[in-house]
C-alpha cells in the first residue's frame, strides 16, 4: 500500500451495508486484487480499535475489510448473545458485499467467531487465521483468572485492567501496550460509539456458553474444518490460555501454531512486524 493510503480511523472512510434489516458499518482498505481479508474483532471493541499499523500491514499486499456486527459500534441492532448469531452475522455482512469467497483473521472472541463461520459456510472461507482464541475447554486447560473474570463484567475498562489484560507484566511488554493504547486514543474519531455495556454482556454470555460445550464435540467440529488454519497467542495469555490454542491445532486437520514467548493476548500488536508477516506468507503460500 502506498504511502497516501495510510491508514488512520480518523480519515478512513466508513461505509454502510444493507443486510435484511441489518445496515453494517465497515471500513476497505488495501488493494483490490485476490482474495480479501475480512477481519473479525475481540470482545468490547469496535473498528475504530484495530492498530493503525497492523491494518496498515495487512494491506501490503491484499485488500483488507473490518467491520461491526450486529449491535456493536457504528452497526445497529440488538445485541446478540450466542457464538452462532455473530457467526450468521459476519456471513450475513459479507454476503451482502457480494464476496464469494474471503480470508479469516479472527482475534480473541472473534476467533471463536470466524471458527462458527466456516462451520456454518465452508464454501466462503479460503484461509482461517485464529489469533489470541480458542476453541472451548480443552480437557487440562488452566482455568480463567477470577481477575480476568471480574474485570470482563465490568461497565468498562481502565488503563490498569488494560494492560494487565493484554500485556505481560514484564517492563518491555508493558512498555509496549502502553505504545498501543496511547496510539489508539489518539487515533479514536471524536464521538466514537463504545460497546453497549447490553452487548458486551451478550458477547460474555456467548464466551460462557462456547467454553461449556463438550470437549468431544468441539473436537468433532474441529476436524470438519479442512481450509488451512493458522493459530497464534502469546504464551502468557490471561484471558486465554495458550493451552487452548495447543489444544485447537492437534485436532485440526490442516493448522500451523505460532507462539511468542514473552508476549500475551495483544501479541499481534507486541509483535506487530513479526505477526503481520506471518499472517502475509500464511495467506500468500
Amino acid at each position: 500500500m502506498s504511502a497516501m493510503n495510510t491508514y488512520s480511523p480518523t480519515t478512513a472512510k466508513t461505509q454502510y451495508v444493507d443486510a435484511g434489516s441489518t445496515r453494517y458499518a465497515y471500513r476497505r482498505i488495501g488493494t483490490q486484487q485476490g482474495i480479501p481479508l475480512v477481519l473479525v474483532h475481540r470482545f468490547r471493541a469496535t473498528i475504530d480499535w484495530w492498530d493503525p499499523a497492523f491494518i496498515e500491514a495487512l494491506t501490503q499486499e491484499r485488500e483488507v475489510i473490518f467491520f461491526d456486527n450486529v449491535g456493536i459500534g457504528y452497526t445497529e441492532g440488538a445485541p446478540m448473545s450466542t457464538v452462532e448469531a455473530y457467526a450468521s452475522g459476519t456471513v450475513a455482512f459479507i454476503e451482502a458485499l457480494g464476496l464469494p469467497q474471503v480470508d479469516l483473521l479472527g482475534w480473541s472472541f472473534g476467533g471463536v467467531v470466524v471458527q462458527g463461520v466456516v462451520l456454518q459456510r465452508p464454501e466462503l472461507v479460503r484461509k482461517l487465521i485464529v489469533a489470541g482464541s480458542g476453541s472451548g475447554s480443552a480437557p487440562g486447560m488452566p482455568a480463567i483468572p477470577e481477575r480476568v473474570a471480574n474485570i470482563m463484567v465490568k461497565p468498562g475498562t481502565d488503563p490498569k485492567d488494560a494492560l494487565y489484560l493484554f500485556y505481560p507484566e514484564t517492563p518491555a511488554a508493558q512498555a509496549k501496550g502502553v505504545e498501543h493504547f496511547t496510539k489508539i486514543a489518539a487515533g479514536m474519531p471524536p464521538n466514537a460509539p463504545a460497546v453497549s455495556q447490553e452487548a458486551a454482556l451478550g458477547q460474555l454470555a456467548a464466551i460462557t456458553a462456547s467454553l461449556s460445550v463438550p470437549w468431544e464435540q468441539v473436537a468433532a467440529n474441529l476436524k470438519k474444518i479442512m481450509q488451512p488454519v493458522l493459530y497464534a497467542n502469546g504464551a502468557h495469555d490471561v484471558m486465554i490460555d495458550a493451552f487452548a490454542s495447543y489444544a485447537a491445532v492437534q485436532e485440526l486437520p490442516n493448522a500451523k501454531l505460532v507462539l511468542y514467548s514473552d508476549a500475551g493476548h495483544a501479541f499481534l500488536f507486541q509483535h506487530l512486524e513479526d505477526f503481520s508477516a506471518e499472517v502475509n506468507a500464511f495467506l500468500r503460500g
